[in-house]
C-alpha cells in the first residue's frame, strides 16, 4: 500500500476501535485452552511432540502476541507454506482438527460478540469528522437545499440532521430588519457602537478624524494617533519650522485645586524645590499672568522620589485685594503620571471623603449622539422606541468621547482640615497645541471674538444667557474689548517666541464653524498693517496685562451651559442650504454660540545658544463638546496635524526631556522602560537566529534597556576602588598619612573664592537631604536638576581654547567659576546621580536608541589630531561564551523529546525542565545578572542615549541621554582643555565608535 493510501486509510479508521478485549470476569476457561477475542478462535496449546517444527510455532505465537485485535487474514489460520489452491483448501484437512476448536462456551462467546457489536455500533453512530450530515453524502447526492431543509435529506439521515439543527451553533441567527448595513451606519446606531468600543480605551473627540488618517495606538488608557499614514516626516518638520503644526493634547489630565491661597502654597511647597526653578509661589505665575512649569516630588523627599513634570495655571484674582480669598489652580500632567500625583495630592492635603455633588451627571444635549434604548421586541416585527407613557420617545444623545468617566467613581475629594477641594477635570477641558511661527496667524483667522449681546435670542432656551448677563456689566464689556484688541495685535508679531514665555490670554469667541472658508488655504501674517504700530511694540515689551488673563472657562457652570446649548452640525447645514446666495457667510446673529477659551503661549527652545525660540506656539483650552468645531477651522487655515511621533521629534529638536521616556527616576519612566524592553525583546525573538544581531559578540550588554541602577552602582564601586588605591599608595610613603583626606570634603589646602559660597551651600543642602533619606547609600538613583550646579557643569563641558573655539570664561557666561578640585571633592558625595546631556556628532553617523556614551582614551585624541577625518576607533569583537551552552541545551532537549515521547510522570518533569532551561539563555543576548557595565568594553562606559536620530534642524546626528555624574567629572578632569566634552558614541548593533560633542544645556 502506498504512503498516500496509508494516510487515507488511517484518516478513515482514526475513530474505529483498535481492539476489543473481553473482561477478566468472563467465566471459567478450560485448562490449556486460550480464547482470542473472547473465544472467537480457540485452540489447544500444542506440545513439542505434536509440532516438531518449533520455528513455525514460534512465528505463530509471536504473530498472535503482536496482533491482539481482531484480524481475518489467512496467515492467522494457516501456517507458513499453506494456502488456497484451485481445488479448494490446500492441506486443510490435515490441520483442521488441530486449528479449529472442538467446542465453545456459549456465554463467553456471546459476551465477546456483544462487545464487538457495541464497538461497531459506536463507530457507526459516532461522526468521524466535524462536517455536517449532508456534507457526508456523495457529491452526486448533495443538494444546496439540504443545508436548511431537512426533508431534502435521505430518510435515514433526517433524525441526525434534526438533532444537529437543534444545537445553538447551527441555529439560524435572527436578524432584525434594521440591522442591515444601512441601518448600522445610521447616526443613532453608530454612536451606540462607538460608545461600546471606547469602554476600555478612551476616544478623543477627534478620534474619528484621526482614525481615517493616522496609525492609531492604545496608550495610557486612550486611543491616540501615532503618526500619519502618508509620508509626512519632513512636511511636519517644515510645518513646525515655517508654518503651523496642530496636535490634540486632550488626553492630558487636569487636576483642579480649590482652597485658600495660603493653605495651597504651604502644602505644595513640600512637593517641589526652588533649586529646580520657579515654584507655585512665583509672583508672575501666582498672579495668573503666566503659566508655570516645575517638577513634583513626593512630600519632603527632594531630590529623590520624583513624581514627574507638570504645568500649572492660577486663576487671576478678582481684584478684591483679600489675601485669604479662595483660589483656583489647574495642574496639567501626563496621563501616565496622573495616578501617582493625584494620590500624593490627596495624601498631603488629607483628602479622604469624596464629594458626591461633584460626581459627573449624564448630560442631554442637542449635539450629543442618540443613545439606543433597550426595548423588548418580537422577531419579525418592527422595533419601536417608546417612553414610559407609550408614546414616541425623544432619542437620548451622548457625546462621542464622553464615556471616559465611570458614574460610580468619585472625581472630587475634600479635606476636612484645610478645606481644599481636589477635582479631576480630565476630558472636561479640551486642549489643542499649535506649533510654529505662524500659529498665531491660524488662531486670528480661524477665531473671531464674540459680539456684545444684551438681549436673549429666545426666552425659552438658555442659549448665551450667561453672556447676556455679563454684557450688562460695563467693566466686563471693557475687559472683553481689551482682550479683543490684544488678540488682533497678534497678527503683527513674527513668531510666538517674541512674547513672554507662558503668557496667558483669556477670550470669548463666536462659533468658528460660521467662519469656514470655501477652500483650504494657508494663513499668512500681515506685517505691513502693524509695522509702525506702537501697540505691538508695547505688547512685546510689557506683555499681556494680568486682567486680560481672565476667562469664563474657569466657571464649570458656564462650560456646561456652552456644551449643552451647542447648535448641531445638521442645523447649521440646513441654515446654509436656505441662504439666497449659496456659499455666502452664514450670519446667526444672537443665536450664535459664545465659547470661552484660554490661550497659553508655549515657549520653544529655551536652553542653548542655537535656534532660540524654535518650536514655540500656542495652547488653546476649550470646553468639552466643541472639539471638532475648532479642529476643522484650524485645518482649513493650513495647519498640518501631527501625532505622538511628531510630538517626540518636537521635544528632541528642542533638546528637552520627553514624558515619560526621559524620566528614568519616576515610576512612569520605569514602567515605560519595562514595556519598551518587552516590545524590543519580542521583536528580536521573532527574527530567525541567523538574521539577529549577536549582541554578545558586539559587546553590548543591554541592547533593549538602559541599566541606570547598575551603571551608577558600578561607578560608585569604581570610585571607591580608586580612592582605596590612592589611600594605600599614600600610606606607604611617609607623607601619605598627613595628606589623607575624607572623600566628601574639600582638601584643607584648597582655596575657594567667596563667590562660590552659595554654590557650596547648595551642595551642602542636597548632601544633607541625601544623608537623611539615604540617597547616597540606597540602591536607587536620581537625576540632578539643581540649576546652579548644572550651570557649573555646563561651563566645564565647553572647550576653553583650540581651533575654532573662543575663550569663554565662566564669569562671562553669568556663572561663578569653581576650581576643578573643588568640583571633584563636592560631587564625589553623589555617586548615584545622572545628568541630562545633549550630544552632536562631529562627523557622519546617526545615533540610535540605547546607544552607549563612552570615554575616549588618549590614543583616540592623538589619532584625531593626526587625522581630522578620523571618525573614531572600533571595538574589538568579543567571543560568545554562551553559544556552546545554548547548543548543549538544544541537544539535550532533542534527546528528551525523542527518548521520552511515551513516558510520563518523572520523565515529563525532566523534559519540562529541559524545555525551560533554554528560555533563560537566548542566543545573542547576555543573561542576568550583567557583569560590570563600565569596564566591559575597551572604552569606559559613561551613559546611554534615550533619544537619537539625524536632526533636520542641525543637519547632523544628534542624541539626548543621561551620563553618570562621577564618570563625567572623571572624564573632564583627564581631558585636555581643547578636547573638553568630547565623548564616543556606539550604537548597540555596531562596533564603530564615533566622536560627539557633549553639552549640558540649562
Amino acid at each position: 500500500m502506498s504512503n498516500a493510501r496509508e494516510k487515507k486509510r488511517a484518516k478513515k479508521m482514526r475513530n474505529q476501535p483498535a481492539s476489543v478485549t473481553l473482561s477478566s470476569d468472563c467465566g471459567p476457561c478450560p485448562s490449556g485452552i486460550q480464547h482470542h477475542n473472547g473465544g472467537s478462535r480457540s485452540f489447544q496449546t500444542p506440545k513439542q511432540d505434536l509440532h516438531p517444527d518449533s520455528s513455525q510455532e514460534f512465528q505463530q505465537q509471536r504473530h498472535q502476541h503482536q496482533s491482539p485485535g481482531p484480524s481475518y487474514r489467512k496467515e492467522q489460520y494457516f501456517s507458513k507454506g499453506q494456502g488456497r489452491g484451485r481445488g479448494g483448501w490446500r492441506g486443510g484437512r490435515q490441520n483442521v482438527s488441530q486449528e479449529m476448536p472442538k467446542y465453545i462456551t456459549a456465554s463467553t462467546f456471546a459476551q465477546a460478540r456483544a462487545a464487538e457489536i457495541n464497538a461497531m455500533l459506536k463507530a457507526v453512530t459516532q461522526k468521524s469528522s466535524n462536517s455536517l450530515v449532508f456534507q457526508t453524502l456523495p457529491r452526486h447526492m448533495r443538494r444546496r437545499a439540504m443545508s436548511h431543509n431537512i426533508k431534502r435529506l435521505p430518510r435515514r439521515l433526517r433524525e441526525i440532521a434534526r438533532k444537529e439543527a437543534e444545537k445553538a451553533v447551527h441555529q439560524k441567527k435572527e436578524h432584525s430588519k434594521n440591522k442591515c448595513r444601512k441601518a448600522r451606519r445610521r447616526h443613532v446606531n453608530l454612536v451606540v457602537e462607538f460608545n461600546r468600543r471606547q469602554k476600555k480605551n478612551i476616544w478623543l473627540e477627534t478620534h474619528i478624524w484621526h482614525a481615517k488618517r493616522f496609525h492609531m495606538v492604545k496608550k495610557w488608557g486612550y486611543c491616540l494617533g501615532d503618526r500619519p499614514t502618508t509620508k509626512s516626516y519632513r512636511a511636519c518638520y517644515r510645518a513646525m519650522t515655517k508654518h503651523c503644526l496642530l496636535q490634540d493634547l486632550s488626553y492630558y489630565c487636569c487636576l483642579e485645586l480649590n482652597g485658600k491661597e495660603e493653605e495651597l502654597l504651604k502644602v505644595l511647597a513640600r512637593m517641589c524645590s526652588i533649586d529646580t526653578g520657579p515654584t507655585f509661589a512665583a509672583v508672575p505665575c501666582l498672579s495668573g499672568r503666566l503659566q508655570g512649569s516645575l517638577v513634583l516630588y513626593r512630600a519632603d523627599r527632594y531630590p529623590e522620589d520624583l513624581l514627574g513634570p507638570i504645568t500649572f495655571i492660577w486663576k487671576p484674582k478678582d481684584g478684591s485685594g483679600i489675601t485669604s480669598e479662595t483660589r483656583q489652580l489647574w495642574i496639567w500632567t501626563h496621563p501616565s503620571l496622573k495616578q501617582d500625583i493625584l494620590t500624593e495630592l490627596k495624601t498631603v492635603f488629607q483628602c479622604s471623603e469624596p464629594v458626591e455633588t461633584c460626581s459627573p451627571e449624564p448630560i442631554v444635549t442637542l449635539l450629543q449622539e442618540e443613545k439606543q434604548t433597550d426595548v423588548a421586541m418580537i422577531v419579525g416585527k418592527k422595533r419601536k422606541r417608546e417612553d414610559n407613557e407609550g408614546e414616541k420617545a425623544v432619542p437620548v444623545k451622548k457625546i462621542i468621547g464622553d464615556g471616559t468617566r465611570v458614574p460610580l467613581e468619585s472625581y472630587c475629594w475634600t479635606s476636612q482640615t484645610t478645606g481644599v477641594v481636589i477635582s479631576d477635570l480630565t476630558m472636561e477641558i479640551l486642549r489643542y497645541r499649535l506649533i510654529g511661527p505662524l500659529s498665531h496667524c491660524v488662531l486670528t483667522e480661524a477665531l473671531k471674538t464674540a459680539s456684545i449681546q444684551t438681549e436673549m435670542a429666545d426666552a425659552e432656551t438658555e442659549l448665551n444667557n450667561w453672556w447676556v448677563e455679563n454684557c450688562k456689566n460695563s467693566e466686563k464689556v471693557s475687559l472683553h474689548q481689551r482682550q479683543e484688541a490684544i488678540f488682533e495685535l497678534l497678527q503683527g508679531i513674527n513668531s510666538p517666541s517674541e512674547i513672554a514665555a507662558g503668557t496667558i490670554l483669556g477670550l470669548t469667541v463666536g462659533d468658528p464653524r460660521v467662519n469656514l472658508p470655501k477652500k483650504s488655504s494657508k494663513a499668512m501674517p500681515n506685517p505691513e498693517k502693524y509695522q509702525d504700530n506702537e501697540k505691538v511694540r508695547q505688547l512685546l515689551l510689557e506683555g499681556v496685562p494680568v486682567e486680560c488673563a481672565h476667562s469664563f472657562i474657569w466657571d464649570q457652570t458656564i462650560c456646561k451651559n456652552v456644551t449643552e446649548n451647542k447648535i448641531p452640525e445638521q442645523d447649521l447645514n440646513h441654515m446654509r442650504g436656505e441662504l439666497l446666495v449659496p456659499g455666502s457667510q452664514l450670519d446667526l446673529g444672537p443665536c450664535e454660540s459664545k465659547i470661552p477659551i484660554l490661550l497659553v503661549q508655549q515657549p520653544g527652545k529655551v536652553a542653548g545658544e542655537d535656534r532660540p525660540g524654535w518650536g514655540s506656539g500656542w495652547d488653546i483650552y476649550l470646553p468639552k463638546g466643541w472639539g471638532m468645531a475648532f479642529w476643522i477651522p484650524f485645518i482649513y487655515r493650513g495647519a498640518r496635524v501631527g501625532g505622538l511621533q511628531e510630538g517626540l521629534k518636537h521635544s528632541e529638536y528642542k533638546r528637552t526631556p520627553h514624558i515619560p521616556n526621559d524620566f528614568p527616576d519616576c515610576p512612569a519612566g520605569i514602567q515605560f522602560a519595562k514595556e519598551l524592553e518587552n516590545v524590543l525583546l519580542e521583536k528580536f525573538k521573532r527574527r530567525p537566529p541567523a538574521k539577529r544581531a549577536n549582541y554578545v559578540k558586539l559587546g553590548t550588554l543591554a541592547p533593549f534597556l538602559c541599566p541606570w541602577g547598575q551603571l551608577t552602582r558600578d561607578w560608585e564601586v569604581r570610585n571607591k576602588a580608586q580612592e582605596e588605591s590612592v589611600v594605600t599608595s599614600s600610606a606607604d610613603s611617609k607623607s601619605g598619612a598627613t595628606e589623607r583626606q575624607v572623600p566628601c570634603e574639600p582638601k584643607p589646602g584648597l582655596t575657594i573664592e567667596d563667590s562660590q559660597g552659595d554654590i557650596m551651600e547648595e551642595m551642602a543642602k542636597i548632601q544633607n537631604l541625601c544623608k537623611e533619606d539615604g540617597a547616597a547609600t540606597s540602591s536607587g538613583f536620581f537625576v540632578l536638576r539643581n540649576r546652579k550646579l548644572l550651570k557649573q557643569l555646563s561651563a566645564r563641558c565647553r572647550p576653553t581654547c583650540g581651533k575654532g573655539q573662543r575663550v569663554r570664561p565662566a564669569s562671562k557666561l553669568g556663572q561663578k567659576e569653581m576650581t576643578e578640585d573643588a568640583l571633584l571633592s563636592i560631587f564625589k558625595c553623589y555617586p548615584r546621580v545622572l545628568v541630562w546631556v545633549s550630544l552632536s556628532l562631529l562627523r557622519k553617523g546617526s545615533p540610535e536608541l540605547h546607544a552607549m556614551i563612552c570615554i575616549p582614551t588618549q590614543e583616540d585624541f592623538l589619532q584625531l589630531n593626526k587625522d581630522q577625518l578620523f571618525c573614531g576607533p572600533q571595538e574589538p569583537k568579543h567571543s560568545d561564551i554562551f553559544k556552546h551552552k545554548i547548543l548543549k541545551l538544544k541537544e539535550r532537549k532533542k534527546k528528551k523529546n525523542n527518548g521520552n515521547a511515551l513516558e510520563s510522570g518523572a520523565s515529563d518533569a525532566l523534559e519540562a525542565k529541559a524545555v525551560e532551561e533554554p528560555k533563560e539563555l537566548i542566543l545573542g543576548l547576555w543573561p542576568d545578572p550583567l557583569p560590570d557595565v563600565t569596564s566591559h568594553c575597551s572604552r569606559i562606559l559613561l551613559g546611554f542615549v534615550t533619544q537619537g536620530d539625524f536632526s533636520l534642524a542641525a543637519g547632523c546626528g544628534e542624541a539626548l541621554g543621561f551620563v553618570n555624574l562621577t564618570g563625567l567629572l572623571h572624564m573632564l578632569s583627564s581631558q585636555p582643555t581643547d578636547k573638553k566634552g568630547l565623548v564616543l558614541l556606539r550604537t548597540p548593533a555596531s562596533l564603530q565608535y564615533r566622536f560627539a560633542r557633549l553639552n549640558i544645556e540649562v
